[in-house]
């Protein structure tokens, strides 16, 4: 497995993981309506570009398997904004690679802690606890067109 930086030619590759892991991560929390609203919210080829640079590519065998996007938000912390597998390699290590290459290139960086958002009912929780991270807060946000994000904020201690 390699962890490679994004590329703007790597944005349809992003939608597609994202359209193929959505509805089974996230199918029994969010009604279709809601997942139709979010998808081209944050999937949409102008906001992925501009934020391309946070972007990772998981590959095994030059066949791209997930993404990630991380950033430095200050001095001591970093946030894992996204973190998605092709259903068809979930529970077979990748998700643990990626927690484990994103942990090294922040502690290069000299932070002290990751931290993400994930949906309270969203089964990683299970899997960010067993990787380290602890429940920090509980946060809900509003996302517009009357729908809210109602997540756990979780860290892990570098």
């Amino acid at each position: 497995m390699i962890l490679r930086k994004a590329t703007l030619e790597d944005i349809p590759l992003i939608q597609e993981i994202a359209e193929e892991a959505w509805r089974p991560t996230y199918g029994h929390i969010l009604t279709e309506e809601q997942t139709l609203y979010m998808i081209p919210m944050m999937y949409n080829t102008e906001l992925i570009s501009a934020q391309i640079h946070l972007f990772s590519i998981l590959e095994v065998d030059g066949k791209a398997i997930g993404y990630c996007a991380f950033e430095k938000t200050s001095d001591k912390d970093g946030k894992l904004h996204k973190l998605y597998l092709r259903p068809s390699v979930k529970q077979k290590g990748a998700g643990s690679f990626i927690i484990a290459q994103i942990s090294h290139q922040a502690r290069l960086m000299g932070l002290t802690s990751i931290y993400l958002n994930v949906n309270k009912h969203n089964s990683a929780v299970e899997f960010y606890l067993k990787k380290g991270f602890i429940k920090d807060r509980e946060m809900i946000l509003d996302i517009g067109n009357g729908y809210v994000m109602d997540d756990y904020v979780m860290r892990l201690m570098l």
